[in-house]
């Protein structure tokens, strides 16, 4: 978290200058995180709740810009990885990531529980870049990678918005109050990551694994027990 007395230095300055200023900075913020995990995009929005409430911005106009930079950033990084497709782990380093057996089971995972996976990964720190990637990856239809994103994302940014309005006369407390809760979440979000680790680990030394797309050297395409595509998908 940014210290507090950097973010009182900046809300002083901000609050005296345009307001196209303070929201350009609170979408960066809220935008980047998306490509930098560790950026705080919280705290900008805490930023804006607290100009918001001397007057200087819009809380309604502070909600929207964080929440359209922040879908807009993850969507950003989920078209690049889609555009990557399967063959991004066929080559260089990216082979050492996933075999293609793994990467099969990973996208039958998204085929099965891609929706709530992307929607809960958006409250977890780290996480809620590392999901939405690889549904790109794996070709999870755009539209239902879009929904749980938007809709996670709002339901966070107005709860963070709505606590830096109502103690913006004591930023410090709203900081550590999301300091604590991002120590909590991050702790969750490691739980998952060694989850993760130990899958990775068992599906990649799994002696018994058969993957006729492996000994092409490919990434083939994915079996599921039913189809992948989905109404949702008609966008595509």
């Amino acid at each position: 978290m940014i210290e507090f007395q950097d973010i009182a230095r900046l809300i002083d300055f901000l609050a005296a200058g345009p307001p196209v200023a303070a929201y350009a900075i609170i979408a960066a913020g809220a935008a980047l995180e998306n490509i930098f995990p560790p950026i705080p995009s919280d705290t900008f929005v805490v930023l804006g709740a607290v100009l918001s409430d001397r007057g200087a911005l819009v809380p309604t106009t502070v909600l929207f810009v964080a929440w359209l930079a922040n879908v807009l950033g993850a969507m950003a990084v989920y078209v690049v990885a889609r555009r990557r497709g399967p063959a991004f782990f066929n080559q260089g380093w990216a082979r050492w990531v996933l075999r293609p057996s793994q990467f099969n089971r990973v996208s039958r995972f998204y085929a099965r529980y891609g929706l709530l996976a992307i929607f809960f990964s958006r409250f977890l720190p780290v996480l809620r870049v590392v999901i939405p990637t690889f549904a790109g990856f794996a070709e999870f239809g755009w539209f239902v990678t879009l929904v749980p994103i938007a809709i996670a994302s709002l339901a966070w940014y107005g709860l963070v918005l709505y606590l830096g309005i109502f103690a913006s006369q004591n930023v410090g407390v709203v900081l550590n109050i999301l300091g604590s809760t991002n120590a909590w979440l991050f702790g969750l979000a490691g739980l998952v990551f060694v989850a993760i680790g130990v899958w990775w680990y068992r599906t990649r030394h799994d002696e018994h694994e058969e993957d006729s797309n492996e000994e092409n050297g490919e990434v083939g395409a994915v079996t599921t027990d039913g189809p992948t595509t989905s109404p949702m998908d008609a966008g595509e």
